[in-house]
């Protein structure tokens, strides 16, 4: 799969510039994502074994691409949403990556 993978990049004229092992500062980017799962979601829940971890990160990733609202999007999720009004003010809560994050939308009439 990795060598598929490399073939791609190389036959798109890509250069491949393969980064130090544990050096943060050549992988700006790949840091970000690691420090956001440690902050919301690993620093709050004891992971029991590799599946758990894989159905937390996987949930977290719906979550974020789904609900969770950026401030360089225009506080929009990087999926895309769409516009609910409130109408009467009644708003149910929902729980997103096993309770750990939430989102809201209105109450259907």
């Amino acid at each position: 799969m990795l060598k598929i993978l490399w073939r791609r990049i190389e036959s798109l004229n890509i250069d491949k510039v393969v980064t130090a092992p544990a050096s943060p500062w050549q992988n700006a980017y790949l840091e970000r994502v690691i420090g956001s799962i440690r902050r919301e979601i690993l620093n709050h829940v004891i992971v029991l074994y590799e599946a758990h971890l894989r159905r937390l990160i996987s949930r977290y990733i719906d979550y974020y691409h789904h609900w969770r609202t950026h401030r360089s999007l225009d506080m929009d999720t990087p999926g895309g949403r769409s516009f609910h009004s409130v109408g009467s003010g009644n708003v149910i809560e929902f729980p997103a990556v096993h309770g750990l994050h939430h989102y809201y939308l209105p109450k259907a009439a």
